[in-house]
């Protein structure tokens, strides 16, 4: 399997534009061989535009018969055109690829914004080879009558999941193959799967591009997203089950990205500290600790009511309002800054301060 890799970019590189113009591909053809695994294509990680490796562009000119071989491989055809390669009448081929016999690889929209599909020309030849009986008995197999009975048309469901297979190709990372399945279910499907808000939010912006089809219109992409999505229940199931495994591997892989206040804080400290060693008291429990040492031991030393006892010299020596009165709290200060000041001394002896109130 041909996928595009992710990692560091060794040698000279070009842009998937100039690659198209070196391997003479229109840049539909060219868009459609990197989907097939046709042609390689290289990243220096996941924000990068996807570049194509000058020794990859080597490697398919040396091929023989270049670019004829190449442009066959990647030639599309309707169903008209498929008709003729195929001599069976459009009528025949429709109902056959309404069927499931025949999956479509492109499409778009014409100016009546009908979904126009698209079928690889090498497929339809192969198929026929390999089963000439859908083309020559002039009855259809009855599972293709019972689903033609029953007003069934395979070719989105068909193209919903060459789609999904293509885009599993196109990249390893497994959290880039997640949004390629992801792209298939609706909001709410997608929801139930995904529970985690931020894990949705990475796969959306890991989503693939809308199918680009003309005419560029709002209501033509709205035919082309809705067409995206799965709609059976059993398809939907599928795909639930299928972005269920890929999340499952996203995840083990590394975490999706959330923001810094969402993340889990280690502490440091509470990891390292042995079990029968209590954590440390808060700061503001400290704080409040000092403070009732210093109010307890200051009317022994001073034989006075300690600072902060009285109501205004308790605003006045924390910091709180004087309620007007300045020389009341710039005693109490100093009586603070002194009580700190005996903390600090040895304690000796007893002394007697006679200070000034």
């Amino acid at each position: 399997m041909t996928t595009t890799t992710t990692a560091e970019v060794g040698g000279k590189t070009v842009a998937l534009g100039r690659a198209a113009q070196q391997l003479e591909l229109k840049r539909g053809e060219f868009d459609l061989a990197v989907q097939l695994g046709l042609v390689r294509t290289v990243r220096e990680d996941l924000n990068a535009r996807p570049r194509v490796a000058q020794e990859e562009i080597e490697r398919i000119r040396s091929a023989e018969g270049f670019p004829e071989v190449l442009r066959e491989r990647v030639r599309v055809v309707g169903t008209a055109e498929a008709s003729q390669l195929l001599a069976v009448p459009a009528h025949r081929f429709t109902r056959l690829a309404r069927g499931g016999h025949f999956t479509p690889v492109k499409c778009y929209l014409n100016r009546y914004r009908a979904v126009v599909w698209l079928y690889l020309a090498e497929e339809l030849t192969d198929l026929a080879l390999r089963h000439p009986q859908l083309l020559n008995d002039r009855q259809l197999p009855k599972e293709t009558l019972a689903r033609l009975g029953a007003g069934e048309d395979r070719r989105p469901r068909n193209w919903r999941g060459r789609r999904a297979a293509m885009l599993l190709q196109q990249t390893e990372d497994p959290w880039e193959r997640a949004a390629g399945i992801a792209s298939a279910l609706d909001a709410a499907h997608l929801a139930e799967v995904v529970t985690d808000p931020y894990e949705r939010a990475y796969l959306t912006r890991l989503r693939p591009e809308t199918v680009r089809v003309g005419p560029d219109s709002p209501a033509a992409r709205e035919i082309i997203e809705r067409l995206q999505l799965a709609q059976d229940p059993d398809e939907v199931l599928w795909y639930r089950m299928d972005l269920a495994q890929h999340l499952s591997l996203a995840r083990s892989t590394r975490p999706a990205p959330r923001p810094m206040w969402e993340r889990p804080v280690i502490d440091a400290a509470a990891t390292t500290r042995p079990a029968h060693v209590p954590a440390p008291a808060a700061s503001s429990g400290t704080l409040e600790l000092k403070r009732s040492e210093l109010l307890q031991r200051e009317p022994k030393e001073s034989g006075r009511e300690p600072a902060g006892v009285g109501s205004v010299g308790a605003r006045s020596a924390w910091g709180e309002p004087a309620g007007g009165r300045p020389v009341e709290a710039r005693a109490g200060h100093g009586r603070l800054r002194r009580g700190l000041a005996r903390l600090r001394r040895p304690r000796t002896a007893a002394r007697s301060t006679t200070t000034a109130p």
